[in-house]
């Protein structure tokens, strides 16, 4: 796996989101490392860590991270994951919560029907030309093709992975969600593609959960309010009073 380290202090992993590259942080990475030691790993078929053979999922890119983090060292770290990384990363805190000191999820979704209606609709029938025609992720596929190790033209390859994951992951039970110990928070657009309600269930299913729905902003809010989430993010990681607040409910 293809990684970057910025930044002094408390390990950080920095986790992206599905089919881009960490260059997708360029605004957040500065900020956080001011205060963290962050990592940013590029998972397999992303970036510049390369395809295998198979299909890829989270599960199996939450072992993926885990067999990452102890091959470097890393005993416990704060993880902030984004889009696919924060669903990744939800896998992680229930597996192995030692290695887990505070989660932070970054529209992620527990189950693959707190996707819109309309984007799932479009990911029926979508192929990797009609995909990477859309405004919205026409940036990211350009990201994989200049730095992705198994040539522009694998793309297709991975697109269809992604795609059957997608429409299939992931199926977290609200049972395994209550088993996450880390003090965790919650952050969406309001106008993410994963719905309010089930950012909210979301919130609720965790037992040490904040929620931060940031105004104006979309599934693509790292990029749009960079500074918005990364003061939130800090000032998550930095209060030690989570558990009041919960508990004053």
């Amino acid at each position: 796996m293809y990684y970057e380290e910025h930044g002094e202090g408390e390990p950080l992993l920095l986790m992206h989101g599905g089919g881009v590259t960490i260059e997708t942080f360029s605004e957040l990475t500065p900020k956080l490392a001011n205060r963290y030691k962050v990592i940013l790993p590029e998972r397999r078929g992303h970036g510049r860590t390369a395809d295998v053979d198979g299909p890829i999922s989270y599960d199996l890119m939450a072992q993926d991270t885990i067999a990452f983090m102890e091959a470097t060292g890393i005993m416990s770290a704060h993880l902030v994951g984004y889009s696919d990384g924060a669903n990744t990363g939800m896998l992680v805190a229930i597996s192995r919560p030692d290695l887990v000191r505070k989660f932070v999820s970054i529209s992620g979704n527990f189950d693959v029907n707190g996707i819109s209606k309309e984007v799932l609709a479009f990911l029926q029938s979508a192929t990797a030309e009609t995909f990477e025609q859309q405004p919205a992720v026409t940036k990211y596929v350009e990201m994989y093709k200049q730095t992705t190790p198994d040539g522009y033209e694998h793309f297709p390859v991975v697109f269809e992975k992604l795609k059957r994951m997608w429409l299939e992951e992931p199926k977290i039970p609200h049972q395994n969600l209550s088993r996450i110990t880390a003090p965790t928070l919650v952050i969406s657009g309001d106008r993410d593609i994963i719905t309010l309600e089930h950012t909210v269930e979301l919130f609720r299913a965790i037992p040490k959960a904040q929620l931060c729905i940031v105004p104006g902003s979309s599934h693509a809010l790292v990029l749009e309010k960079p500074h918005l989430v990364a003061q939130t993010i800090l000032d998550f990681l930095a209060n030690e009073n989570w558990a009041m607040l919960r508990d004053a409910q």
